[in-house]
C-alpha cells in the first residue's frame, strides 16, 4: 500500500498493512512566509514518512483577516504576539468584515506549495478553525467574553458567526483547489460542558459547523473534525458528516478511542499518542506502547496521530519513534 491507498483504507475501516501515520505542530519562525511554511512542512513529511500531512497554518490567520494584529514573537519556541483584538466590545461583533484577505491568501498559497511537492499519493488536508474558534482568537482569545455576548445577545453574535462561516467555506474551496485533499476543521474547546452547557452549542453553533461541512467541495475527500481540549462532546462528530474525527484521549475526561469511535457513531479516528507528554518526554519505549494501545484498541478505522498539534520542543527522535512502532 502507498500511503494515500493507506489513508483511504483506514477511512473506509478497511483492512490496512498499518495504520497510517502522521503528526503536526507549529514552526513559529517559518510560519509567516508562505514559501517558508511549505518547504518546512514538505522537509518534516520527507524526514519522517508520514503518511499524511495536516498543514498547520498561523493559529492567528483567520483572526487576522478579521482585523486583529499579531506580531512574530521572534523565537521558534513561541507564538505570535497579540497586538490589538478585533473584538473588544458588543458593537465590534455587528462591524465584523474581512480587511485583511492576505492572512488568508497565504495560506492558500503555501498549502498548493505543499501538494504539488508531495504529490497527490501523501495527501494533505488544510486546517480550518470552527467560527466560534476564530471567534475566541477575535476577542483576543478571552473565551469566556465570546460565550458570555454569544449567550446574551445572540442576534448581534450569530450574523457576525454567519459572515464568518461564509468566509470559512470560500477558504476551504480555494484550499482544496490548490490541492488540498480535505480540511481538518477544528473546534477548538468551545465543544465541551466546560464551554457552555451542550444543548447550547448544539443550539447556536452547531447549526453553522454543519452549514460547513455540508458544501465542502466534492474534491474533499479527507475530512476530519477535531475536537480540541478536555471534556469533549462527542455528539457534535456525531451529528456531523466528518469521515474521521480526531481528539486527544489522554486530556481529562475524554473517551478512549475505541469509546470515541462508538460514540462518533463508528467513523474512523485520529489519534492515541499523547502530545504534550510521551512525545516531549519520551522514551521512545512508551510511544510505542501508545501506538500499540492504539491499534489493538482500534483494529481498523484508525489514523495513528498526536492528539492535538505536538509543541515546538517536541525531540525529532520520539516523531521518529512513533512512525516506526507503527
Amino acid at each position: 500500500m502507498d500511503s494515500r491507498e493507506r489513508v483511504e483504507a483506514a477511512i473506509a475501516g478497511a483492512q490496512v498493512d498499518r495504520p497510517p501515520v502522521g503528526a503536526w505542530g507549529h514552526t513559529y519562525k517559518e510560519e509567516w512566509s508562505p514559501e517558508e511554511l511549505a518547504a518546512v512542512t514538505v522537509a518534516r513529511a520527507r524526514r519522517y514518512g508520514w503518511d499524511f500531512v495536516k498543514f498547520q497554518p498561523r493559529a492567528t490567520c483567520f483572526a487576522e483577516a478579521f482585523g486583529g494584529r499579531w506580531h512574530p514573537a521572534g523565537h521558534r519556541l513561541k507564538g505570535p504576539v497579540l497586538d490589538a483584538a478585533a473584538v473588544t466590545s458588543l458593537d465590534d461583533w455587528e462591524r465584523l468584515e474581512v480587511v485583511n484577505p492576505q492572512a488568508l491568501d497565504d495560506q492558500v498559497k503555501a498549502i498548493g506549495l505543499v501538494a504539488r511537492e508531495l504529490g497527490d499519493r501523501v495527501p494533505v488536508i488544510q486546517t480550518v478553525f470552527g467560527p466560534v474558534s476564530v471567534a475566541g482568537y477575535l476577542a483576543g482569545k478571552d473565551k469566556r467574553q465570546v460565550v458570555r455576548d454569544l449567550r446574551q445577545h445572540p442576534e448581534v453574535v450569530l450574523p457576525a458567526f454567519e459572515r464568518i462561516a461564509e468566509v470559512l467555506i470560500g477558504f476551504s474551496r480555494r484550499s482544496v483547489e490548490a490541492g488540498a485533499a480535505g480540511v481538518f476543521y477544528a473546534i477548538s474547546g468551545y465543544a465541551s460542558p466546560r464551554a457552555m452547557p451542550t444543548a447550547v452549542y448544539h443550539q447556536l453553533l452547531l447549526p453553522l459547523d454543519q452549514r460547513i461541512a455540508a458544501v465542502l467541495p466534492p474534491g474533499a475527500w479527507f475530512n476530519v473534525l477535531h475536537l480540541c481540549g478536555s471534556k469533549i462532546d462527542m455528539s457534535v462528530a456525531a451529528e456531523l458528516p466528518f469521515p474521521v474525527v480526531s481528539w486527544s484521549i489522554h486530556n481529562q475526561y475524554n473517551p478512549s478511542l475505541a469509546e470515541g469511535r462508538e460514540r462518533a457513531g463508528g467513523k474512523a479516528v485520529m489519534g492515541g499518542v499523547a502530545q504534550r507528554e510521551a512525545l516531549v518526554w519520551g522514551p521512545a519505549d512508551s510511544i510505542a506502547r501508545q501506538v500499540r494501545q492504539a491499534e489493538e484498541s482500534v483494529p481498523r478505522g484508525l489514523l495513528l496521530a498526536p492528539g492535538c498539534s505536538v509543541p515546538p520542543r517536541v525531540r525529532e527522535a520520539h516523531l521518529a519513534a512513533m512512525r516506526e512502532a507503527a
